[in-house]
């Protein structure tokens, strides 16, 4: 009878310990580190236990060990050294970090690959949901001028690197105004796109392009700018310059508004529409429609299709 009561007390432990090695993790303080390979063609994760800290202070200490070196000597440190973190701000849902003007410096593949590392290494932080990237206090900007925007969990492929120059093709379902300015024209467009471009932000770029077919116009002005797009919780968050409200005056309000909100609700996961200039919601989209308000598909402004 004794041994079988130290056998069961014995497997009972066992069973904790087990149970405590499955369990171990975020909860335990570790984190994955995201490092840049030698070759700077992928990213790579160190696990690292934190000292327990939250909210700012684990920010601080998971991009000092992004600036640090690895503990494998295969791998590079994420953060260039003469690269520095100025300044970063937690502002509710929002990171900002700001780095010094050496970070235009990086390649195009590396600033991806950097960029990629840092955002899924501080999105583990559960405290804010969105990341910022400013270079002295300006808006990160590409090599062609764009700029980058905010960036979430989904801002990047799985492995950043591998498919880093790669496209991939798909049809997308884009909205624009009819000849005479009344009505909402659909025009399904196959497109080749870079796999570090968000579907919402390609979608958004393609409806200032215009239309490549007869009978429909741009409801967008060509020289409008991309600030940020995000999607939260079935939201999508278009952020523009104020270059969009020069619109055509002889197309309808509403056609400007609803050729977006039409173009994004397209896809999965997104169910309304929330526009901003220069991040501001206080004002209208012309005249009519306030931009404080978010807008659902709207199929009555649709031209019947021939």
């Amino acid at each position: 009878m004794k041994k079988r009561i130290v056998y069961f007390l014995l497997y009972f432990m066992l069973l904790l310990m087990i149970s405590g090695c499955g369990n171990k993790g975020k909860q335990s303080g570790e984190y994955q580190i995201f490092y840049l390979n030698m070759e700077n063609t992928k990213l790579v994760p160190e696990f690292y236990d934190s000292t327990g800290a939250t909210g700012e202070e684990l920010v601080a200490e998971l991009i000092e060990r992004l600036s640090s070196a690895p503990d494998s000597s295969k791998l590079r440190r994420t953060i260039p050294e003469n690269v520095l973190v100025q300044d970063f701000k937690i502002d509710g849902a929002w990171l900002t970090i700001d780095f010094s003007k050496e970070y235009n410096n990086l390649t195009p593949t590396q600033e991806v690959l950097v960029r990629a590392a840092i955002v899924r290494t501080l999105l583990q932080e559960n405290s804010f949901s969105l990341i910022a990237f400013t270079v002295d206090s300006e808006p990160l900007r590409t090599k062609s001028g764009f700029l980058v925007g905010s960036m979430n969990k989904d801002s990047f492929i799985e492995n950043p690197g591998e498919q880093i120059n790669s496209s991939v093709e798909t049809t997308i379902g884009l909205y624009f105004s009819s000849e005479d300015g009344t009505q909402i024209v659909k025009e399904n467009r196959q497109v080749h796109y870079s796999t570090n471009i968000s579907i919402e932000k390609l979608i958004m770029e393609q409806l200032i392009e215009g239309p490549k077919k007869s009978g429909a116009k741009a409801t967008i002005p060509s020289e409008t700018k991309i600030i940020t797009i995000t999607v939260a919780e079935g939201v999508c968050y278009v952020n523009l310059d104020n270059t969009f409200q020069n619109q055509n005056p002889e197309i309808k309000e509403e056609v400007v508004l609803y050729s977006i909100v039409n173009s994004l609700t397209e896809l999965q996961g997104v169910t309304k529409v929330q526009i901003s200039i220069n991040g501001d919601t206080k004002g209208k989209c012309r005249y009519t429609y306030e931009l404080s308000n978010m807008y659902e598909y709207n199929k009555n402004l649709l031209m019947p299709q021939e």
